[in-house]
């Protein structure tokens, strides 16, 4: 316990001051144990003892809540270090831009921003973790890498009274810079506090889960490599510090705000329950760079249009949702129905003039300002479901936003039936593209889709049919899948890097395989998914990517420690990957770079001694291998080299 103050005593110049004093504090009285015993030493509190509840299950009426996870599974996967597990291209480090690598139906009905590339690094509101202890419980999570790579989360909970229980949680990623860099440099810092309760009434017929978080998102962002005269392909691209970037004062900059209640009445018994859910949220996303008219930075830009010293672009969406509904469940039905009403505001900013004023964007060539623009929108949505033992399940669920004078009917429809191991699933939907796709007016972009003078965009429509198998035999358990999808109407950002609509049908096929095996103590865990289209218009995604996990796990020591040593590999094959501008924070399409297929190799150990669980990982283990220096996740920025990486993961039960 002495080593963990050491590591948060060290990290005091770099993290909020005060809140540090209040780690230290709690966790002063924690050095001498971790769990609380009776005279017998018999363990009282622990694990078991403590629940994690989320809205999801308040919503089925499940109210025991899960047992907290202290699996060493996935613990050094940095995927897993976030709020999207799922494969992504990024920017080559942590806190930096990304977007999903593989498709993914949107369900998001009406107004939204569309400003996603840091969702990755945001908690969502609606699935924060409340908890149920019968002591107080403290999560504590560091990671580091020599490559500057840094995750902190330090979270506190305690009951009050059989009834109540509060908590509070902050967190912070980092990453230093790896190109044009010569000595350890920032590049991205998150911070993000987060207050939570939950009540419950003494009867168990009334509940209540409420948080508030705050976030900020400070990305500095390099534009990528910029080749010199000696560079003459990709591949000499990979000095990291020594190569030139083609930023060097911009800054990225997403705050986030969130406030949500979510409460429920049980009426008569679980088969009528009545709740409601309060949200409202903030995004504020603010772009800023300063230049000199024909050199530095001003060359990134495709043009200037406002002021030709530097950019300050904003934009902020505040949003206030209320949701009414009923709920029911039985061994054997589900139900849920409600309906939802989103008030909406989002006002766009840009600095004209030096030092300059800020001023509502204007329209594209035009002296007349855009007005901000609010929305009032009506959502009705509900799920159904059927269950007969585990052999039969049968579930439907959607949501409707009817048409009005300011956009046409939305929605999204889901029909799963499940029989034994195999299950089919048709998703339908229909949505409006988001504001940023709508209307845009910066320094560098301007564009308006939605002025039926100027040709607004149609809702993009998906039809998605699925089959999946799940089905164990013996030591192995297999995982299929298969999908056609067919979009009509996408909306993208094309090589222009400015949004676009497809005037023809796409069609996707895509197909996902899973296998995991167990021999003694040896597991193995592959995955791969394969993706066919018969072109590249409007949507570029890898024909195959793979993840594959060999590992050999046991106790040693009489039990006293138990160990996991393996090796992972993730793999993607080759694809013309989307360019980045981070002055509208989107990825668009691009013709001349194209990602060559790479494999990237880890080694790792992970250990766990009770509630103390701890991993040591060397990655990209393979670099310089088979001619290799290095690898491309966006055109133009490298991903990291090999770099050792160790993190802790303690949990206290007192």
């Amino acid at each position: 316990m002495s080593d963990l103050l050491l590591l948060l005593r060290f990290r005091l110049s770099r993290l909020n001051r005060g809140f540090l004093v209040w780690a230290l504090v709690l966790l002063l009285p924690l050095s001498g144990r971790a769990q609380i015993v009776d005279d017998s030493t018999k363990v009282l509190y622990g694990p078991k003892t403590t629940r994690v509840l989320y809205e999801s299950d308040i919503l089925r009426e499940q109210y025991e809540g899960r047992i907290v996870d202290t699996t060493l599974t996935n613990i050094q996967q940095q995927r897993n270090w976030f709020y999207d597990s799922t494969f992504q291209q990024d920017l080559g480090n942590v806190g930096t831009a990304s977007r999903r690598l593989l498709w993914q139906t949107n369900t998001e009905l009406g107004a939204r921003l569309g400003r996603t590339v840091f969702d990755k690094y945001t908690r969502d509101a609606a699935a924060t973790p409340f908890y149920d202890t019968r002591s107080p419980y403290t999560f504590f999570r560091y990671n580091q890498s020599g490559a500057g790579e840094q995750v902190f989360e330090l979270s506190y909970s305690r009951s009050i009274g059989k009834q109540a229980n509060v908590g509070m949680s902050f967190e912070r990623f980092a990453s230093n810079k790896s190109l044009s860099a010569n000595r350890p440099e920032g590049l991205v810092e998150h911070n993000n506090i987060l207050f939570f309760a939950r009540f419950q009434s003494k009867d168990d017929r009334y509940h209540a889960l409420a948080s508030f978080g705050t976030s900020r998102h400070r990305a500095a962002e390099q534009g990528g490599i910029a080749p010199t005269a000696r560079d003459l392909a990709p591949k000499d691209l990979f000095g990291y510090g020594r190569e030139q970037v083609r930023l060097a004062q911009a800054i990225n900059r997403d705050d986030r705000d969130r406030a949500r209640l979510l409460h429920t009445y049980r009426l008569l018994g679980r088969g009528l329950t009545v709740y409601h859910a309060f949200d409202w949220s903030r995004q504020l996303n603010k772009f800023t760079d300063t230049f000199t008219p024909g050199v530095g930075d001003a060359l990134f830009y495709p043009r200037i249009i406002q002021s030709p010293t530097g950019t300050d672009d904003r934009a902020e969406l505040r949003q206030l949702e209320n949701t009414v509904g009923l709920l029911g469940r039985t061994e054997a039905v589900e139900y849920r129905i409600y309906t939802r009403y989103r008030r909406a505001s989002l006002a766009s900013r840009t600095r004209v003039g030096d030092p300059g004023v800020l001023r509502s964007a204007f329209r594209p060539s035009q002296l007349t300002p855009l007005p901000d623009s609010t929305f009032g929108q009506l959502f009705f949505g509900g799920t159904a479901a059927f269950r007969y033992r585990s052999l039969v399940a049968v579930q439907t669920a959607g949501e409707l936003k009817p048409s009005t004078s300011l956009g046409e009917t939305e929605y999204w429809l889901r029909a799963t039936a499940r029989l034994g191991p195999l299950t089919g699933e048709l998703l339908n939907s229909s949505y409006a593209p988001t504001l940023t796709q709508q209307q845009f007016s910066g320094n560098h972009y301007q564009w308006l889709n939605y002025d039926a003078a100027d040709g607004s965009f149609r809702n993009t429509n998906v039809q998605q049919l699925t089959a999946r198998l799940d089905q164990r035999l013996g030591t192995h358990r297999f995982e299929l899948s298969g999908s056609v999808v067919n979009i009509l109407n996408l909306v993208y950002y094309d090589q222009s890097a400015r949004p676009a609509q497809l005037d023809a049908a796409k069609r996707l096929l895509i197909g996902t395989l899973r296998h995991r095996l167990q021999l003694g103590h040896l597991f193995t865990d592959n995955q791969a998914t394969y993706t066919y289209s018969a072109d590249d218009r409007g949507l570029r995604i890898p024909t195959l990517v793979t993840n594959s996990k060999v590992y050999y796990q046991s106790y040693i020591f009489k039990k006293a420690l138990f160990s996991q040593a393996g090796v992972e590999m993730y793999y993607q094959s080759r694809f013309k990957g989307y360019n980045y501008s981070p002055s509208t924070q989107q990825f668009y399409l691009q013709d001349q770079f194209t990602i060559r297929n790479y494999p990237l190799v880890d080694v790792y150990l992970s250990t766990d001694i009770k509630t103390v669980s701890l991993f040591l990982k060397v990655a990209y283990v393979n670099q310089f291998l088979l001619g290799k220096d290095g690898y491309f996740t966006t055109p133009y920025y490298t991903g990291l080299p090999r770099r050792f990486q160790f993190g802790l993961r303690w949990q206290f039960f007192d």
